[in-house]
């Protein structure tokens, strides 16, 4: 059974769609691959321990303020 001919949504370009191939079902690999390699980068910051307890204290005092 031949896999289905697809057409890329990016550069035109007919490519055989095939179950182990990376990226998107609408792009040919090419292109798949390009943008795999510019969506790698990870977070930006890293929350820090001072952060994530400021955070902690922030919402505990919103929650359980007393109104007097």
């Amino acid at each position: 059974m031949p896999f289905p001919i697809k057409k890329c949504v990016v550069c035109g370009e007919e490519f055989e769609l095939r179950p182990d191939k990376p990226g998107f079902a609408n792009r040919c690999p090419e292109c798949s691959a390009a943008e795999e390699d510019t969506s790698v980068a990870g977070p930006k910051e890293t929350a820090t321990k001072e952060q994530n307890a400021a955070r902690r204290k922030a919402i505990r005092d919103l929650l359980y303020r007393k109104d007097s």
